[in-house]
């Protein structure tokens, strides 16, 4: 499968001729809109994120140029060796930094836990902004949405679902429309899914909620919903699914499909690119250095993990503990494979309402594979819990997370596993303040003690 960028390059091209807008801002012709942040502005954005201008590496990659990308190059070009240049301050004059979205809200704590989150809601929504996004890493997107929290403009795909059934509780299902319509489109210009709507997650996508999405939708407005959202579903199918024929025994990993020693088709996350985060550039950096490893293969390990949402996790480290051992293209992990169930089964079913049986039985019988699959390689009999498989090892892998929850929230597992896990959890994961991710205590955030809000629901 193609991805589909160049409908969202015409999409994002800005045509006018330089003028001032009413507001006094500069409009201008942008030629390098739609590269990655290192290769637009270059030796530019390198020193920004390796002297930690800004504390936060995602300050600069969403901060919107005020002049035309080539003008600030040579300005810079001409000015960094001068005595006294401070490259701080050159960033300042030539661009806005992210809007502070939330400045000014405060937070009522005589509120209840609802009357809280509902006052929450038009803190966290956000409009179309055509302008950023011409100049800027922002993707535009149709209508309004919600982002997980004040300090982001842009939405984050598997956050979304669970944003919806707040919003479901809210009753404000429109927005629950809207952001589904946004990530449609997104589906429908780019050819799946991003992290997020910023140019710079183009590389990935995040756990496929998708389908979730649109049986939340149905629940509320009718069986319809899943005939409207059909073709989106199914290529967010294929995204997943690309290059499922190429996997063979000798080449058993191609893009996210891992073709099993028997033949059955899992999933991992992958990422396209092979190169430090332009969010976390420096951070990246310095972790491949620590690792002593290839350059190219631990990049494409960190942003792999990204992919996932659980960045990051004793789950993907081979020692348990350290960063700079992270393999993440080697592992099937559990939830992602349930997700993509869960889509195979939503597909059946779609087929089936628009009478095409030939579709409806094909994706009925790869959920069922699918289904077969995750017991015999995600059970581990000895630790009675369901956990992540390394197929390079063919072992599994001895980290128990919440992520072996999701055979039991999408009902893979057999009655006797159920209750085998849910032992598993009352024992060790069940703390007074809830769940935790992992047991491991590693100081990453998706480990021990962090518990997280969407693993609590799923749990």
């Amino acid at each position: 499968m193609k991805y589909l960028y160049w409908p969202l390059i015409l999409l994002l091209t800005f045509t006018t001729a330089c003028k001032q807008s009413p507001e006094g801002v500069v409009e201008y012709r942008e030629t390098k809109q739609n590269l990655p942040p290192k290769e637009r502005f270059g030796e530019l954005f390198v020193n920004v994120q390796m002297q930690q201008v800004f504390p936060d590496g995602k300050t600069f990659v969403d901060c919107t140029p005020k002049y035309p990308t080539d003008e600030i190059l040579d300005k810079y070009q001409a000015e960094k060796g001068v005595e006294g240049f401070d490259l701080k301050a050159f960033v300042l004059d030539n661009f806005d930094l992210p809007k502070q979205y939330a400045s000014g809200y405060q937070s009522d704590t005589s509120r209840s836990a609802a009357e809280h989150i509902n006052k929450l809601w038009p803190v966290l929504t956000r409009q179309p902004d055509d302008t950023a996004a011409v100049r800027g890493t922002l993707i535009p997107l149709p209508n309004p949405y919600i982002v997980p929290g004040g300090r982001f403009g842009e939405i984050y795909y598997w956050d979304s679902y669970f944003t919806m059934l707040g919003l479901q509780a809210a009753r404000k299902v429109d927005m629950i429309e809207n952001m589904i319509d946004n990530f449609a489109y997104l589906i429908d210009t780019i050819g799946f899914i991003p992290n997020g709507n910023r140019d710079y997650f183009l590389t990935r996508s995040q756990p496929p909620f998708f389908a979730s999405m649109v049986q939340l939708l149905a629940s509320e407005k009718g069986s319809e919903v899943y005939q409207q959202y059909l073709p989106q579903l199914e290529k967010e199918y294929q995204f997943w699914m690309n290059g499922m024929e190429q996997a063979t025994a000798g080449n058993p990993a191609v893009q996210h499909v891992v073709r099993l020693k028997d033949g059955s088709l899992l999933n991992r996350y992958w990422d396209r690119g092979a190169y430090p985060r332009a969010e976390m550039y420096r951070d990246d950096v310095e972790t491949v250095e620590k690792s002593g490893r290839d350059e190219e293969e631990v990049y494409r390990h960190i942003r792999s993990a990204c992919e996932s949402g659980w960045d990051f996790t004793s789950r993907w480290f081979a020692d348990k503990e350290n960063l700079h051992t992270i393999h993440t293209n080697d592992i099937i992990p559990v939830d992602l494979n349930c997700l993509l169930y869960n889509l195979e089964q939503t597909l059946a079913g779609a087929y089936a309402q628009a009478g095409d049986l030939e579709n409806a039985s094909l994706f009925q019988q790869r959920a069922e594979q699918r289904h077969q699959a995750i017991l015999r390689y995600c059970w581990d009999n000895t630790g009675a819990f369901f956990k992540d498989y390394d197929f390079v090892a063919d072992s599994i892998i001895d980290v128990p997370s919440l992520a072996g929850m999701f055979p039991l929230y999408f009902n893979l597992a057999i009655p006797e596993q159920a209750e085998m896990a849910a032992a598993v959890i009352k024992r060790d994961f069940l703390k007074a303040g809830g769940l935790l991710t992992t047991l491991n205590h590693t100081g990453q955030q998706w480990d021990a003690p962090n518990g997280w809000a969407p693993l609590q629901w799923v749990s």
